[in-house]
């Protein structure tokens, strides 16, 4: 792909549910820690939305499976437009290395990175990026554009989205149906 804004052929997650294909031991070990991890992500996330901000929740992992920064939406509280929640955990988790090189690490995110956090997945050379739900308005991952395979990418971040979807995406949507309807 020469084109930011192509939508490549990504290797997303399939957990065998939608056809029900049995997974190899490997396969299932995999998916059941990328799960575990994602409900933690939604936990994060729902903690932020009880506090007013959009709920989006992400966890840094290391190589050795431990979680080693968090981060969820803080734009209302820190009064920072740069304050999602993949930029909190990106910044916590330098800081937790003591390096801004995250090759080693995961980012597990409830919802695809916009630009901003794409831009800063790529510049901090993640290892891997694991999201739930799509963004079909703002998502830079896939759904409206493709940052991390981009040409103009100095790093390609292999991306697994979709895990634990259904639960992310009605996370977001019940928060904006309950924003609605307060005066």
């Amino acid at each position: 792909m020469t084109d930011c804004a192509d939508r490549a052929d990504r290797q997303d997650h399939d957990d065998g549910e939608a056809f029900r294909i049995p997974l190899s031991p490997t396969a299932q070990t995999t998916l059941d820690r990328h799960e575990a991890w994602m409900q933690r992500a939604i936990a994060l996330a729902a903690e932020a939305g009880s506090r007013g901000e959009i709920p989006v929740g992400a966890i840094v992992v290391n190589e050795r499976n431990e979680a080693i920064a968090t981060g969820v939406n803080r734009r209302e509280t820190d009064g920072d437009p740069t304050a999602h929640a993949e930029i909190v955990a990106l910044r916590a988790a330098g800081r937790a290395l003591g390096s801004w090189r995250l090759d080693r690490c995961t980012l597990y995110v409830t919802l695809e990175p916009c630009l901003m956090c794409a831009g800063a997945i790529v510049m901090a050379r993640l290892g891997l990026l694991v999201y739930g739900a799509d963004d079909l308005k703002a998502g830079a991952v896939r759904s409206i554009v493709n940052i991390p395979d981009c040409a103009a990418s100095n790093h390609a971040v292999p991306t697994i989205g979709g895990i634990l979807e259904a639960p992310c995406r009605e996370l977001l949507q019940r928060w904006f149906r309950e924003r609605r309807r307060s005066p």
